[in-house]
């Protein structure tokens, strides 16, 4: 199907962006290293800002502006914030979502949002919004995990958080009002990758399983096996260029690449998905990614799991965001709240 018009602008800017990047990351090969500024250069006198910290200020801005033109903000409700400790690891924030429709004790769904494992998390506007209409609509309990970033913290950091945040949301049920044994999880792109691991991790530890894996649009093998550049190519963008942002994701994440094949890293790649729970994947006709969860679905079939996998024409890796101007997204999220009813 062609692309959504509600895209075609969209893309033309991400194409920009792209093709900025691919030129500073070749230009930057050539260039003297100039020696750093002292931290009292800036006019303002406050320390600079390192381009990752730009970056990631420039991401939250733009994430801001989405929500406000394209998207629909939550509704108010309780919620509660709570710091997780974790073994070897920095504390992890959750954000717990209770609706006014939830009963006592209330089903619950465990939530790692998305962002190339370096930018995004629980403050985003866009992600609150999604936690807000998501937990209204589906009288579910939402607990949002607010996991390290890389490369700051690399893997698997990421995972032993939200493997902790499982274990004290099952901990903590009583007093919280949920339900331990309809404990859901919800993953996008990057939190995909996180939400299916901690499945394996769960499974191999023998914690209590989940009883529903929500995934959209995710990432499950960092190696890059079921990239589907065909995706990429119908948008017009290089194949050059897509690889190489692709595997800078996997780089900053994993620090060494060779670790992708490992089966928390990339859990298309476990031996086996024997004993996982049923599993929602939803993906996008106009994303690189769209292999990675159909395939998913595929070897989870094979496993004897329950598993459904819709992809969604015509559209790209990010449209969960666009709910106030996209039908499609609307849909989308139809999907996923419908899945948590399940609960």
């Amino acid at each position: 199907m062609p692309l959504d018009p509600f895209f075609r602008e969209r893309l033309r800017t991400h194409r920009r962006y792209l093709a900025k990047k691919a030129w500073q990351d070749l230009t930057a090969r050539f260039r003297p290293e100039k020696p750093a500024a002292p931290a009292s250069a800036s006019a303002s006198g406050k320390k600079a800002l390192t381009p990752r910290e730009r970056h990631r200020r420039a991401a939250l801005n733009w994430d801001r502006m989405e929500l406000r033109t394209a998207g629909i903000p939550g509704p108010d409700m309780e919620t509660t914030d709570v710091a997780v400790p974790v073994d070897g690891h920095p504390d992890v924030r959750l954000r717990i979502y209770r609706p006014a429709t939830a009963p006592i004790p209330a089903p619950a769904c465990l939530v790692i949002g998305g962002g190339a494992f370096r930018i995004g998390g629980i403050d985003y506007p866009t992600a609150d919004a999604s936690c807000r209409r998501r937990a209204d609509r589906s009288g579910v309990v939402l607990v949002a995990v607010g996991y390290s970033l890389a490369p700051e913290h690399r893997y698997p950091t990421q995972i032993e958080q939200a493997h902790a945040a499982w274990v004290w949301l099952h901990a903590h049920a009583a007093e919280l009002g949920i339900d331990p044994d309809r404990i859901g999880l919800n993953g996008a792109s990057a939190g995909g990758c996180l939400a299916a691991s901690l499945t394996l991790l769960n499974r191999d530890r023998g914690t209590r399983q989940a009883t529903l894996q929500i995934l959209e649009v995710p990432v499950t093998d960092l190696t890059g096996r079921w990239i589907d550049l065909r995706a990429t190519y119908a948008l017009g963008i290089p194949a050059l260029v897509a690889l190489r942002e692709l595997r800078s994701v996997a780089r900053t994440y994993l620090g060494d690449r060779s670790r992708a094949h490992e089966q928390y890293a990339s859990p298309m790649r476990a031996a086996s998905h024997a004993g996982l729970p049923p599993a929602v994947v939803l993906t996008a006709e106009y994303d690189p990614l769209r292999r990675d969860g159909a395939t998913y679905a595929k070897k989870l079939r094979e496993a004897g799991v329950d598993a459904s996998a819709t992809r969604y024409l015509g559209v790209t890796h990010d449209t969960p965001i666009y709910v106030g101007a996209l039908p499609a997204a609307r849909r989308w999220e139809d999907e996923v709240v419908a899945a948590l009813r399940r609960l």
